[in-house]
């Protein structure tokens, strides 16, 4: 009996909080409104974009907006809906009672439903229900017969089909017969065919493969009737008559038809063999893959098609390659390949000498073979048909090989499908579960070579006797097709005129259920006459042999050789055997054997294996007392039965392991009746059980040993767990039942409660039948040949003597066993504790004492040796845990299960001290040896323990402990006891409910096992258990889990009780916080302005919205939320502050640390909230900030991620790197170390560099990489629409009730706060954790609670803004104004009455609002900067709600207040209009820098302004990458602090405003404040942000560091730290002071390692003319793009930007860099002129520019080149060839905080053509001279300039050069000069030209010999030809007449220049 209770499936182990049963408790959700997710369409919005940017580009329409029409605007927008009663002054307590009332109702019961369950391979306590034994199937195929055609159709054709297995050799099916002939056919052999049975006109088949391989093949053998003519002559006709020619032959076809008709007649009832052909399985079940459904397979052997093997083959191997080939069978699947129909359109004919199955497997290995022997054989053409398919599930019309029907069978007269007996290849491990007695007879050759007489065409009669006399012939074999069910005879088939014949027949017989002595099969040989001759007879009786059935009691299969006898056999023959020498009996050939047969059984009644007979023998004859028994040769007395029995039982580990699994139900329950009861042998009772428990133990490993596949998660291996499960039961004590034996646990009635049946495959007409048939009788409803059986005679005699208990024998021998038996047993300990606990759960079931009361079940003894037992295992589970690992898991959860089981059964204190006692040990070890094995070990077990259903029962939830002293919570009994704070007692036992105290662990057992595991492995000391994270929050995870979901539970109340039950984890979490996965990282990172420190700026929506360029980059976000620096909090003790010093173990993976406060919400939901209450007053102000920054932590960790979010991750670029890559780092991250710190780090770098990944935004991304508890969705790759839909409403839910159960905990910390002495302090966190969450995602429902929770605190307490830091009051600004500018209209609404009360609460406080109208100011610059998706239109709403508000405000009308609003309210909206500006800008990065540094500008006077918006800036520019620029906004950020700090404190280490930033850039003194509307730093509310101290400074410029150091300047860097250094140093701060050297280290090694890699920009200079372009129109600009950009690709970017906006055909690029004249250009269109520049520096400039740094940083001017002639072409020859160098001046350097500058002077040098040539030698002498003494030496770059010098072919060469203005001396003097200096240029050139060819020489090889001389001849003749050009000297220059002036004068002297401004 599979025995099942009550409430079974809600323990863990069989609730797993699977898929769909989530979806289940997930129905009905409420949708959550987010605002992330109600962002407009990116398309709609994209048209918008569209229309603005058409209008016009003017940036100074209104330079900052006229007040008029502000206002005018202001005034005519709608409000959005007040509040009521906001204004009303009510009490506090009224309004948090409201407030609490609101975010009660409807709130959602099941937090684990919203939180996808676990990531888990199977969880441990997950025991699989074992499947019930059924009958064994391999794959199955189904074939079906369609049709047979041949050319000609003469007589009938007999069909079979069968598998074979070449490699093995082996036949692998039985045959099945059709039968395709047409009806009339059929009616040839009408006199020999009684009416054919339903079951013999099958045309389909399924076939069952166990072992599929590349081997099997399908072989079709056809038959026809016997006539005269070996098999050649009969075949003929079918080779040479075509269908076609039907009409010509008709006359032979007539005669032939004639013939056959005769034989019909007369031979009907001979076959003889015809054809056969054979289909290579594997080719169809693969090609049918790859062709279309349905195909024909042509198949055919003739030549012109190559054989079908090879065509077949080619598309299989087509296919193949395209899938990686497995080895081996498994890619022999037939399970799911597409159905195909086959013709076979080729037979080959059967040889008459080639019958053998032998010679059948050579030519099935022949024809795999591309040049088979077979081809070459003239084949039968004819057209068999046939479908194959894989079988489907449960095919009706179905006939077991034993002829029985298989439901469904709806109509029996319906032509069935049979299934075809498989005979497996190999083994097959499977128990017997029907009853099935086959024999098959393979006749296989005969030799009457040697016999006398004639005996030619010679048939084999086969039938099965049960007696000696014809008539006593059984109607047990099988017809074939079209036929009778069952025949008495079946014959072979005949070979013509052969007289040692081969034969290929099978003779099918239904076995007798019991045989006796006198079954036989007897063969009888004929010869049979083919001619009808006068007086011959049909047949000829020529032989006789005989098999007896039973050899000693055995049944006989196998191989026989027999004799044969001329005669019949005399009288009682059957007994012997024919190989015995009968007296008087003639034998042929002397009686040697002359006939092979072979003898196949398969049968679940006889077991074919010695030892397990003799077992059964015995056991049997035990049972009937009969005694002597025969065994074999032996013959047993009851003397020394037992001795025999014993020896029986130990020899059964001697069986093959085959038959002991056929037989294995049986063998057990015959095990455990020995044992139970034990025999009584001539009046002894002989205890059996130790001997039976050896056994067993065997059985059982070996089982387990051979059989490892089939073995479930906890090595149990399945065959034995169904056994348990479903097979075993107690045998019954109760005498009057029937034996044992045949009540078996299947069929027996007095079974309980009915019979219980297996679920074989609906087998109709099986009952299934009892597995212990024996040998000679049983019981079965299926077979009238076997008798029930009467009860045996000493039932009595059992009762009286009394029998064991399994369980208890069973322990006892357990306990006492040693060696190798007790190894044995622990290998496999789960079956005996298994069998252990189903024995016990019977005989209480029995014994009826399932009511009775748990103490008295169980005697004292068998009590003691469950102890001993569970303390040896416990003992071997400790000691040998790190040899035998694998063994020790299996043992311990053996025993865990063990456990759980007794706790259903046995006295709960008991099984308790058991569990006490197995801790213990493994403790006092843990003690000596910190092992995380060990430990992990213990955490299996307590997993599977706890997974009891009733384990809150169990843990004694009704605890004394609570403080409501009744046990339920009345009004009455909570109210007396919180009045006010009660006695010391009484807090006492609040800590002890909070805490893993003593009296906890005693009363709630198991709940303080699991929480005293948790907070070990959770000890940061604790490192070695780090692995175990996971591992132990999954088990609290688990159980929460499961009781949130149980119904039992579903009770608020009840809930709140089993919730105490774990009230210490909050306790446990907050230890653990420093370790969890720091989600808020994310948010500091990417700008959400998560950091501790409470952020400035930074929106819930960008980072979800916008593909690409969401509008904050990390640098700014860090620097606007000031995580650089800990600023100095009022809170001291902040785990976040100090973040990096205590977050080394960081070690919780975001998985587990997700869970773990999933948990801890989950506990505080449900606990009651006055004993919360109590608890918090009692903690301490430093453990209180700890829990709120935990809050903070839940906070990021449920954060709402935006449906976008769900789409994009189901995207699949970003997925598989993504999560593999965030796997890795879990994997590595999950080890302490250095690797982890590696990772960390280069998070870090990876977090800071958004390029190098192909998806869009990054920043959107990257926050959620560490959320890998998303990780199930990278395995299953695309979801549904409706599935991302449904997932992200499950998280908006999840993120709603998260945020919810945070907001009721901080409502509860301030109502204890209140009262506290420290409350500054702690309402401080509350209200960072208020304002975090305001920063996250949330939904409106959420946020509307929460607003109506900080209006409440700022009214309870409007010091905590006002009068501390300004901190949370611009933070608070910040969020309240972000949710102003929401799309949705309740969170608007809500938040501008927070605003307006803010402001009111400001007034009333100190009559002047300054401090938060500052800080509204510049948050929304702030916001306007910052976010991109902002809505103007929404804010403007919100303003005129505030406005609303305030005139409607009757209390404050007499007062300034409103006007003051009024005043602030249009300045917002004036900033507002800038804004709408930068929108129109979105998408020309340009254009919108250059808005908002005007914007910036226009805040000159207003220090905190201008400091956001170079924030802003710089945020722009880091998301573009722009890292140099960015840089440059946090320098020119710092120099503004640094004025103003100056002005307010005078310290000397500190920067003395911007003067000191000189030399980081040329750019910074526009940040002095030195105009005379300058504001003084001391007023209120001025210079009063974070950023104006010291440490806002130092976060400023370590930031402007980073920057340049991801931009690659490291010298600037080094110009930071020189401005950082004095400060620390005054600071005496010497961990800051390292961490800076060891930066500069890196940045000075990075200039030395990347000297001669290093890039920084390129520069192009960009003209716009045309009105199209506005205020750009004629306006140049110098450009600055990243390093190596084309001129191609800005050309392209500008014009494809533009094109966009005016439209493709109205934008042109001007394609040379001449003067543009705007005359000559069409007015129409805009022109757009880019020209390559590099930068310039004079002479004396290039003495202090040496690096490669140095010429690119703080460049002004830039300088082009362009070629003309003076007729107007750019190029002519040399003499007329001049140059146009074009000199432009910037008006600031570049890097500066913009990426484009305005040129301001521009100056232009024309070179002549001397001049020019003078340039070109120098070039050229300067590239040979670097070649020459380039290091290391470069050939290839030497041999290249070489050859550009010397070789003579070089058109315009250096000698045409010198030809051209050295021949002569120039007429006009001011030419000497210049000819000198190109003389003396060549002089120069020759002498390089020389030194690199030495140089050359030696760096060539063999191979270059004749290279390097035509080189060296090549600079011999040049050198010639220059010879007389170089030495001729102008006289006139050594004349010392001429002053001579400097170079730079001459040289200006002598140039044409123009200037032009």
């Amino acid at each position: 009996m599979a025995c099942s209770f009550r409430y079974h499936k809600l323990g863990t182990g069989f609730n797993p909080n699977t898929l769909d049963k989530q979806k289940e408790r997930q129905k009905g959700l409420p949708k959550q409104v987010f605002e992330a997710d109600e962002m407009p369409d990116s398309s709609s919005y994209q048209d918008d974009q569209d229309d603005l940017k058409r209008r016009s580009m003017s940036i100074d329409d209104t330079p900052r907006g006229s007040w008029a029409c502000s206002i005018f605007d202001l005034k005519n927008s709608l409000p959005d809906a007040l509040l009521p009663h906001l204004l009303d002054r009510a009490p506090n307590e009224e309004i948090d009672r409201h407030n609490e009332d609101q975010r009660k109702a409807n709130r959602h019961r099941e937090l684990f439903a919203l939180h996808p369950a676990l990531d888990e391979e199977e969880p441990v306590e997950r025991h699989c229900v074992p499947e019930v034994p059924k009958e064994h199937f391999g794959q199955r195929l189904l074939v079906k017969c369609l049709s047979l055609k041949f050319e000609i159709e003469i007589e009938p054709i007999f069909a079979s089909l069968a598998l074979y297995d070449v490699k093995e050799k082996k036949k692998i099916s039985e045959n099945f017969f059709f039968d395709l002939n047409s009806e009339q056919t059929k009616a040839m052999l009408r006199p020999h065919i009684q009416t054919a049975a339903i079951s013999t006109l099958a045309r389909s088949a399924i076939f069952s493969i166990t072992y599929p391989s590349q081997d099997v093949f399908l072989v079709i053998k056809l038959e026809k009737v016997l006539q005269q003519g070996d098999i050649g002559e009969c075949a003929e006709p079918y080779m040479v008559f075509k269908e076609s020619d039907a009409a010509k032959n008709k006359e032979k076809l007539e005669k032939l038809r004639g013939q056959s008709e005769q034989f019909c007649q007369r031979l009907g009832r001979y076959r003889m063999p015809f054809a056969w052909t054979a289909i290579h399985l594997m080719n169809i079940v693969n090609s049918a893959g790859s062709l279309e459904r349905d195909t024909e397979l042509e198949m055919s052997l003739s030549e012109r098609k190559g054989s079908w093997s090879e065509r077949r083959n080619s598309s299989i191997m087509g296919r193949r390659s395209l899938e990686r080939t497995t080895s081996g069978d498994e890619s022999c699947s037939l399970t799911g390949f597409r159905p195909a129909t086959l013709t076979i359109t080729n037979f080959f004919k059967q040889e008459g000498d080639r019958l053998s199955d032998e010679d059948l497997y050579k030519f099935l290995a022949d024809m795999r073979r591309p040049s088979s022997v077979l081809r070459r054989l003239r084949p039968i053409t004819a057209q068999l048909k046939l479908d194959i398919s894989p079988a489907p599930e449960n095919p009706h019309y179905c006939l077991t090989p034993d002829l029985l029907q298989v439901k469904p069978y709806p109509d029996s007269r319906v032509r069935p499908t049979r299934e075809i007996l498989e005979f497996p290849a190999r083994d097959v491990y499977v128990p017997n579960t029907i009853y099935r007695n086959l024999l098959y007879v393979n006749p296989q050759s005969l030799n009457f070579a040697n016999r006398q007489g004639s005996a030619r065409n010679i048939t084999v009669k086969v039938q099965f006797m049960n007696g000696e006399d014809p008539s006593n012939a059984m109607p047990v074999i099988f017809g074939k097709s079209s036929c009778a069910d069952f025949y008495k005879e079946a014959y072979t088939a005949v070979v013509y005129h052969n007289r040692s014949p081969d034969f290929h027949d099978e003779i099918k017989i239904k076995l007798p259920a019991s045989l006796s002595d006198h079954h036989h099969i007897l063969f009888t040989f004929y010869h049979v006459s083919c001619q009808q001759k006068q007086n011959t007879p049909l047949e000829t009786p020529v032989g006789y042999t005989w098999i007896p059935m039973l050899q000693n009691g055995r049944l006989r299969t196998g191989h026989f050789c027999l004799p044969v006898s001329l005669e019949k056999p005399p009288q009682s023959y059957s007994v012997l055997s024919p190989d015995v020498p009968l007296p008087g009996m003639k034998w042929v050939d002397n009686h040697r054997g002359v006939f092979n047969v072979e003898v196949v059984a398969v049968s679940t009644i006889h077991t074919q294996d010695q030892y397990l007979d003799k077992f059964f023998a015995l056991v049997h004859a035990l049972d009937e007392h009969m005694f002597p028994v025969r065994i074999g040769d032996m013959r047993i007395m009851e003397n020394n039965l037992e001795t025999e029995l014993k020896s029986s039982i130990a020899a059964l580990n001697s069986s093959q392991l085959e038959p002991i699994v056929r037989f294995l139900h049986l063998l057990l329950d015959k095990l455990v009746l020995l044992v139970v009861r034990p025999p009584v042998i001539a009046g002894q009772i002989v205890n059996l059980g130790q001997a039976c428990f050896e056994v067993m133990a065997s059985i059982v490993n070996r089982l387990h040993k051979y059989l490892d596949t089939n073995q479930d998660m906890h090595g149990r291996n399945s065959l034995l767990s169904s056994y348990i499960h479903y097979v075993f039961r107690l045998p019954s004590t109760d005498p009057n039942s029937p034996s044992p034996d045949t009540n078996s646990s299947l069929t027996g009635p007095g079974g309980l409660g009915g019979s219980v049946h297996y679920a074989t495959m609906a087998r109709s007409a099986v009952r299934p039948a009892s597995l212990n048939l024996n040998r000679s009788r049983s019981l079965s409803n299926s077979n009238p040949d076997i008798s029930g059986t009467p009860t045996s005679p000493d039932d009595e005699v059992r009762s009286i003597i009394g029998s064991k208990l399994f369980h208890e024998e069973l322990a006892l021998q357990w306990v006492v066993s040693s060696g190798s038996v007790r190894e044995g047993a622990l290998q496999q300990a789960w079956f005996f504790f298994e069998l252990m606990v189903k024995s016990i759960i019977h005989h209480l079931y029995f014994t009826d004492r399932l009511e009775s009361p748990r103490k008295n079940r169980f005697p004292e003894r068998f009590m003691d040796d469950i102890t001993a037992l569970v303390s040896t295992i416990a003992g071997d589970i400790v000691s040998r845990f790190q040899k035998d690992l694998e063994l020790v898991e299996r043992l311990n959860m053996s025993l865990a299960f063990f456990l759980n089981d007794l706790l259903s059964v046995m006295d709960r204190g008991f099984v308790f001290s058991l569990i006490r006692a197995y801790w213990k040990q493994v403790s006092t070890k843990l003690y000596a040896l910190q092992n995380p094995t060990l430990e992990s070990l213990r955490l299996d077990f307590l997993r599977i323990v706890c997974s009891h259903e009733h384990y809150v029962t169990l843990n004694l939830p009704c605890s004394l402990l609570t403080p409501p002293a009744s046990p339920s919570p009345s009004v009455s009994s909570a109210t007396s006891q919180s009045s006010g704070f009660s006695t010391h007692v009484q807090d006492q036992k609040i800590a002890n409910m909070f805490e893993l105290s003593v009296p906890f662990r005693e009363q709630h057992y198991l709940a303080g096992l699991v929480l005293s595991e948790l907070s070990v492995i959770l000890d940061p000391d604790n490192e070695g258990m780090f692995g175990l994270h996971k591992k132990v929050v999954s088990v609290v995870h688990n159980l929460l889990s499961s009781h949130d979901s149980d119904p039992r539970y579903a009770d608020p109340e009840v809930k709140a009780r089993v919730a105490m039950l774990y009230l210490p984890l909050i306790s446990i979490v907050m230890e653990a916080l420093p370790q969890l996965h720091d989600f808020t990282e994310s948010h500091n990172q990417w700008g959400r302005p998560g950091g501790p420190q409470g952020a400035a700026v930074g929106t819930s929506g960008e980072e979800t919205e916008g593909e690409g360029n969401s509008m904050i980059s990390q640098t700014v976000a860090m620097a606007i939320a000031g995580t650089s620096t800990a600023s100095p909090m009022s809170r001291p003790s902040s785990f976040l502050l100090n973040s990096q010093a205590s977050r080394q173990h960081g070690s919780f993976s975001a998985e587990s640390s997700r869970s773990l406060l999933i948990c801890l919400l989950w506990v505080l939901k449900n606990a009651d909230e006055l004993v919360l209450q109590k608890w918090f007053t009692d903690l301490s102000v430093s453990q209180l900030n700890r829990l709120l920054d935990l809050l903070y932590l839940c906070v990021s960790c449920f954060e709402y991620k935006g449906k976008k979010a769900f789409e994009r991750m189901n995207s699949l670029t970003f997925k598989k790197s993504k999560d593999m890559k965030a796997k890795l780092e879990e994997a590595i991250l999950g080890s302490i170390g250095a690797r982890q710190e590696m990772v960390r780090r280069s998070r870090g770098q990876l977090e800071r560099s958004p390029s190098g990944s192909a998806f869009g935004s990054q920043e959107n991304l990257r926050w959620r990489k560490d959320m890998t508890h998303w990780r199930q969705n990278s395995e299953k790759m695309d979801k549904t629409r409706a599935e991302l839909e449904h997932e992200a409403l499950i998280d908006g839910n999840l993120a709603t009730e998260a945020n919810l159960i945070i907001l009721d905990t901080l409502e509860i910390i301030v109502q204890t706060a209140s009262v506290t002495e420290s409350k500054e302090s702690i309402l401080g966190g509350v209200l960072k954790v208020l304002l975090h969450s305001m920063a996250c995602n949330q939904s409106a429902l959420y946020l509307q609670h929460c607003f109506a929770t900080q209006r409440a605190l700022v009214s309870k307490f409007p010091e905590l803004l006002f009068e501390e830091e300004t901190e949370q009051c611009a933070d608070l600004c910040l969020r309240l104004l972000r949710s102003c500018s929401s799309s949705i209209s309740t969170i608007r609404s809500h938040a501008s009455a927070s605003l307006y009360l803010l402001m009111r609460q400001n007034f009333e406080i100190g009559n002047n609002f300054a401090r938060v109208k500052m800080q509204v100011t510049m948050s929304l610059s702030s916001l306007v900067g910052t976010s991109q998706n902002f809505n103007e239109e929404f804010l403007r709403r919100s303003l005129k709600t505030i406005l609303t508000y305030a005139e409607e405000d009757l209390e404050l009308r007499e007062t300034t207040f409103p006007d003051q609003v009024q005043d602030l309210v249009f300045n917002l909206h004036m900033i507002l209009s800038d804004t709408v500006k930068m929108k129109e800008h979105q998408e020309d990065p340009e254009m919108l820098i250059d808005l908002m540094y005007r914007i910036a500008k226009g805040y000159q006077t207003s220090p905190d302004l201008r400091l956001t918006w170079l924030q802003n800036m710089a945020g722009k520019h880091s998301e573009r990458n722009n890292h140099a620029e960015a840089a440059q906004c946090l320098v020119h950020s710092a120099a503004l602090v640094a004025e103003y700090l100056s002005m307010l404190e005078d310290r000397k280490y500190l920067p003395v405003g911007c003067v000191t930033f000189q030399n980081i850039s040329s750019n910074v003194l526009e940040e002095s404040a030195v105009s005379d509307d300058v504001v003084s730093p001391d007023e209120e509310g001025i210079c009063s942000g974070k950023y104006f101290t010291e440490i806002g400074l130092v976060g400023l410029l370590e930031q402007a560091a980073a920057s340049f150091s991801m931009a690659g300047m490291y010298e600037a860097v080094n110009e930071v730290y020189k401005v950082l250094i004095p400060i620390h140093e005054a600071n005496r701060d010497a961990k800051k002071l390292a961490t800076i050297h060891g930066k500069l280290q890196e940045a000075f090694g990075k200039i030395v390692h990347q000297d001669g890699k290093r890039m920084f920009g390129t520069y192009f200079r960009v003209g716009f003319y045309g009105t199209k372009f506005g205020d750009l129109d004629e306006q140049e600009f110098v450009y600055k793009e990243p390093a190596i950009t084309k001129l191609a690709e800005i050309s392209h970017r500008l014009e494809g930007f533009y094109g966009e906006r005016f439209g493709e055909d109205q934008v042109e690029v001007i394609k040379d860099s001449n003067p543009v004249d705007k005359c000559k250009l069409d007015p129409n269109k805009a022109f757009i002129q880019i020209t390559y520049v590099e930068p310039y520096f004079d002479t004396y400039e290039m003495k202090d520019r040496i690096t490669y740094f140095d010429k690119n940083y703080n460049l002004r001017r830039f300088v082009y080149c362009t070629p003309f002639t003076l007729d107007g072409r750019a190029h002519g020859d040399l003499h007329e060839q001049f140059k146009r160098k074009t000199i432009l001046t910037t008006s600031h350097a570049f890097p500066y905080i913009k990426t484009r500058i305005n040129i301001i002077h521009k100056e232009e040098i024309i070179s002549t053509p001397i001049e020019v040539a003078i340039e070109d030698m120098q070039k050229k002498t300067q590239e040979l001279a670097f070649a020459t003494h380039q290091d290391p030496a470069d050939a290839k770059m030497l041999q290249m300039v070489l050859q550009g010098s010397v070789g003579t072919t070089v058109n315009q060469g250096p000698l045409e050069v010198a030809q051209v203005f050295l021949s002569e001396i120039p007429s006009d003097p001011k030419l000497y000069r210049h000819h000198n200096k190109l003389r003396l240029c060549f002089k120069d050139f020759t002498k390089r030209c020389e030194d690199a060819l030495r140089k050359n020489k030696s760096l060539i090889g063999p191979d270059q010999k004749e290279y390097q001389r035509e080189l060296e001849r090549n600079y011999h003749r040049l050198k010639e030809a220059l010879q007389p050009l170089i030495n001729r000297k102008i006289p006139q220059l050594y004349k010392p007449v001429l002053q001579v002036n400097s170079h730079r004068d001459s040289f200006s002297r002598m140039s044409l220049r123009k200037l032009d401004i």
